[in-house]
C-alpha cells in the first residue's frame, strides 16, 4: 500500500503515520524528519529547509520532491510507505503522481485526519521537546514531573520554533492556501477517507487501519 496521510499540523500525522506503517510493515517517510536528519548533519540542504521551517513556510518544491522520492526509492520501501508531510502542495502531489505513473504505480490511500483549529492550537503551542532524546511532552496533557527537566534523560526541554503561537498561526495559514486543495484533488480520485482526529490516539489508529484494509480488500 501506498499511502498518503492528509491533515492540518497538529493533527498527530507522525504518531498515526508511525503506528500504520509498523502495523502494515511499511516504510514510514517523514518529510519534516528528512529536512531535520540534513540539518543534523550540517547540509546545506538542512540549513535552507530551516530557514522556511521557522517562518511556518513551505521548503521550495524542487527541494522537497526530490529528497522524498530518493526515499520513497530505498529497498524498505518496495512493498509500501506511507507519506507523512508530503505532498503540501498540488505541484508537489502531481509531480509524485506523474513519477509513479512511470514506474506503473499509484498513490493508492488517502485518509484525512480532521481535527479542529481550537483544538490544534491547544496541542501545538503547549508542546515541548527534549533537546537530547526528542521525548515530546506538553504542558496540559504529558508535563514533564519537573519543569524544563526531561523525565527519561534529564535533558533541557525546549519549544521548536515552529510550535510558538505566532509560527503556529502562520502554519495554520499556510495550509489552508497550499495544503487543503489536495483534499479536493484526492478526493476528485476516489482515494481520501476523512478519519475524525479528535479522538484517542488508539481510536484513531483503528479508524486509519479500517480504511487501509478496506482498500487492501477491494
Amino acid at each position: 500500500m501506498r499511502i498518503v496521510l492528509l491533515g492540518p499540523p497538529g493533527a498527530g500525522k507522525g504518531t498515526q503515520a508511525a503506528l500504520i506503517a509498523a502495523q502494515k510493515h511499511a516504510a514510514h517517510v517523514a518529510s519534516g524528519d528528512l529536512f531535520r536528519k540534513h540539518l543534523g548533519e550540517g547540509t546545506e540542504l538542512g540549513k535552507l529547509a530551516k530557514t522556511f521551517m521557522d517562518r511556518g513556510e513551505l521548503v521550495p518544491d524542487d527541494v522537497t520532491i526530490s529528497m522524498v522520492l530518493d526515499r520513497i526509492g530505498e529497498a524498505d520501501a518496495a512493498d509500501g510507505y506511507v507519506l507523512d508531510g508530503f505532498p503540501r502542495t498540488m505541484d508537489q502531489a502531481k509531480a509524485l503522481d506523474e513519477a509513479l505513473a512511470v514506474k506503473g504505480q499509484a498513490i493508492d490511500l488517502t485518509p484525512l485526519v480532521e481535527v479542529d483549529t481550537e483544538e490544534l492550537m491547544r496541542r501545538l503551542v503547549g508542546r515541548w521537546i527534549c533537546r537530547s532524546c526528542q521525548t515530546p511532552y506538553h504542558e496540559i496533557s504529558a508535563p514533564p514531573k519537573v519543569t524544563g527537566v526531561c523525565d527519561v534523560c534529564g535533558g533541557e526541554l525546549y519549544q521548536r520554533d515552529d510550535d510558538k503561537p505566532e509560527v503556529v498561526r502562520a502554519r495554520f495559514e499556510t495550509y489552508e492556501r497550499q495544503t487543503a486543495p489536495l483534499i479536493e484533488y484526492y478526493e476528485g480520485q476516489g482515494k481520501l477517507v476523512r478519519v475524525n482526529g479528535q479522538r484517542d490516539v488508539e481510536e484513531v489508529t483503528a479508524s486509519l487501519l479500517q480504511a487501509v484494509s478496506e482498500r487492501s480488500a477491494a
